[in-house]
């Protein structure tokens, strides 16, 4: 029986000018270049330029991805931004790249789930096309998460970066096996009970304020690696596939501790994992489009194969998706 698969038909990325390094960070805090690599293999991440916003960076990323898919704005259905970062509290980032794609029809709308915001915006895209609601979608995950950086915090302001993703999604009819291109499945979870382990101490409805982020860093790597591999293994348990079938893992890029923690977990060998946190931090919900970008465009995933995707934030909130290439 024959079934309609959200295929990826083209992906895009983009990381702001300005690096910063271990070095530099030694300079701002009580830190340095071995104490960073050592608890988190990050070396340097991309700041956003004070005049750069989430949108901007989402915006060249999508003109990227569409450029890859030999599409233009015309031909999408919808734009999903996953972002914890928006431009303003409303409306949604995701107009803002309407309009700057000239984009006059369709839907546009913002996905907040933190880190896990792009394979979150990915299921959500993934529901609209298979109910036939939508043909093509452009999903991006976009982040100037160092405006949320407390740079007084040591163990926050060293994690994270700045940048975006984007993929396209579209529609096809596919024979309904494993064996077919595109998202086969995903899984999504969030357990609002663990929100004081990795929040922002401010908002709008509560404080009136951005706020910084807080974490309780032992507790959170605890729970990653114990949930990303649950949901890893939901994502195996429905498909049938084993850890072996996997060609690539694409994790988000927290920290490579728990990448490697995770891929030891389920069985993965070192070899299929995607790792770019060490260049690029924490870009939280733009790390999963990101590293996907990298791989594709250094050739490593080739079309056919199975890349497993996953990611966990706060909230806490967690999820993976299997797609064939």
């Amino acid at each position: 029986m024959s079934v309609i698969r959200s295929v990826v038909a083209g992906c895009g990325s983009f990381l702001p000018e300005k690096v910063l390094t271990n070095a530099d960070l030694a300079k701002m805090v009580d830190t340095s270049d071995e104490w960073i690599v050592e608890r988190t293999g990050i070396h340097r991440r991309h700041i956003a330029a004070d005049d750069e916003k989430t949108s901007d960076l989402a915006l060249a990323a999508s003109r990227k991805a569409l450029e890859d898919a030999g599409m233009n704005a015309d031909d999408l259905d919808m734009i999903i931004l996953a972002t914890t970062t928006p431009d303003n509290t409303f409306p949604a980032t995701a107009t803002a790249v309407q309009a700057g794609l000239g984009m006059h029809h369709g839907a546009a709308f913002d996905v907040q789930a933190v880190c896990s915001g792009f394979v979150y915006a990915v299921a959500v895209a993934n529901n609209f096309i298979a109910m036939g609601q939508a043909r093509a979608i452009l999903v991006i995950g976009a982040e100037t998460f160092s405006r949320l950086l407390d740079w007084d915090d040591r163990g926050t302001c060293v994690l994270f970066g700045d940048g975006a993703g984007a993929i396209v999604l579209k529609a096809e009819e596919q024979s309904g096996t494993n064996e077919d291109r595109g998202v086969l499945t995903a899984h999504l979870h969030s357990d609002g009970r663990y929100k004081e382990k990795l929040y922002v101490d401010g908002g709008p409805g509560s404080t009136s304020t951005v706020g910084h982020v807080r974490m309780e860093g032992r507790e959170v790597f605890r729970h990653a690696v114990v949930n990303i591999a649950e949901a890893i293994e939901e994502a195996l348990a429905a498909t049938g596939f084993t850890a072996d079938d996997i060609d690539w893992f694409v994790p988000h890029q927290a920290n490579k501790r728990i990448l490697d923690a995770t891929a030891k977990r389920i069985g993965l060998a070192p070899e299929k994992v995607v790792i770019t946190v060490g260049e690029q931090g924490n870009t939280s919900a733009a790390s999963v489009p990101l590293a996907l970008d990298a791989a594709v465009k250094d050739g490593r995933i080739k079309r056919g194969d199975l890349v497993l995707l996953e990611a966990m934030g706060g909230g806490f909130t967690w999820g993976s998706a299997l797609v064939r290439w």
